[in-house]
């Protein structure tokens, strides 16, 4: 498998950047540049900080369904309005990416929807010097705008290139899954828009919510982005190629060599 070579020189050894940032958590909490709310560290009993109140009994995840991804990008356009970040900045997107064929026959496209995973075990909540990225007991991480002091320490630590600083607030920002709108009985932007049906999201806690039904319904197919990373992710996937689950980096498109 190999990469555009612009993408992955802009790529730093993901084990040596985490390593790096939370030397520099560690470090910063020492000489009291963190001031009283500190990072909680590894090694340490609360190194994921107490989840705070979410909707209660529920635990959100999504599901996309490539196979009805038609990359038409309805769900980047209807996050943005209901969201507005700034101009060319996204919470979501669908990337588009070219896999060689070992049999020289043309090169497939494949649309990949990216969004952040809102795992069980999230890497950007415990290296927040301010304790401004947090995760609800409802399993949804949200970014506290007004404790956030846009270190960029959580956009280097997650796994899956879902944060940015945002330009106009210069804080950390991200998909939220919503959380307003499902507050509200509403689906999320993404999931209301996309019109083949390729996004579900729902309550993993309940048995008979679609999400679940669907997932026990197509077990054997579905991923997660990076499963090596042990962060349980809760974004699921049916139809992710395997050269995907641990392949993609960055939010450049990139070019993949088909390995099956």
């Amino acid at each position: 498998m190999t990469q555009d070579n612009r993408h992955c020189a802009s790529q730093p050894p993901a084990n040596s950047k985490r390593r790096f940032l939370l030397d520099l958590v560690a470090l910063s909490t020492t000489v009291g540049l963190a001031g009283t709310a500190q990072a909680a560290l590894p090694g340490s009993a609360d190194f994921q900080p107490k989840r705070r109140q979410g909707m209660e009994g529920k635990r959100f995840g999504m599901l996309v369904d490539m196979r009805k991804c038609i990359g038409c990008q309805a769900c980047t356009v209807s996050c943005s309005v209901e969201n507005q970040p700034p101009i060319g900045q996204f919470r979501t997107t669908v990337l588009q990416y070219e896999v060689d064929q070992s049999d020289g026959s043309a090169p497939a496209m494949v649309s990949l929807p990216r969004l952040c995973n809102h795992c069980d075990e999230p890497p950007c909540v415990p290296v927040c010097p301010v304790q401004a990225t947090f995760q609800r007991t409802d399993g949804i991480v949200l970014v506290d705008n007004e404790r956030c002091v846009g270190c960029g320490y959580c956009v280097q630590a997650c796994p899956y290139d879902a944060r940015f600083i945002n330009h106009e607030t210069q804080t950390a920002d991200k998909c939220t899954f919503c959380e307003h709108r499902l507050e509200a009985g509403l689906l999320p932007a993404c999931v209301e828009s996309c019109v083949g049906g390729a996004r579900v999201i729902g309550d993993l806690n309940d048995p008979n919510s679609e999400i679940n039904q669907r997932i026990h319904a197509q077990q054997k197919d579905i991923k997660v982005l990076k499963p090596g990373m042990n962060t349980q992710p809760h974004v699921f996937y049916i139809g992710l190629p395997d050269e995907f689950v641990n392949g993609v980096d960055g939010q450049a498109t990139v070019r993949l060599v088909a390995e099956h």
